[in-house]
């Protein structure tokens, strides 16, 4: 499952019978920077199958591949990404990784001893 943003809506002329009732959107998939705020989208959009509603700038779960169709079994439907979950709030935290302890091994590593276990 993939985080994209909503950008804009697809509209048929004509379409299946089957999707009869829902939408499409165009969305684009989100990297982890891009969650983060600290870039624009710059992925290759895709086409989202859409039975919750979601809006232009809307951030939604997309389902991509077999996991998309899921939703609709035993009936099949031909559908490649399904929306999920319209996301109210994304939350990035970057994990906290102790420095000192990577330093110092890194160190011992490059000079080809192995970590000091404190017995000499």
């Amino acid at each position: 499952m993939r985080i994209a943003q909503v950008i804009g809506a697809v509209t048929l002329n004509r379409q299946h019978p089957s999707f009869t009732g829902a939408s499409f959107r165009l969305a684009v998939p989100l990297s982890l920077e891009e969650l983060a705020g600290n870039l624009s989208p710059s992925a290759e959009a895709l086409v989202v199958y859409d039975e919750l509603g979601s809006g232009v700038g809307s951030r939604i779960a997309i389902s991509e591949g077999r996991e998309a169709a899921q939703p609709f079994y035993p009936e099949e439907k031909a559908v490649d990404a399904y929306n999920a979950a319209i996301l109210d709030t994304v939350v990035v935290e970057t994990p906290l990784i102790p420095t000192g302890i990577t330093k110092t091994r890194k160190a011992e590593k490059t000079k080809g001893n192995k970590p000091s276990d404190g017995v000499d």
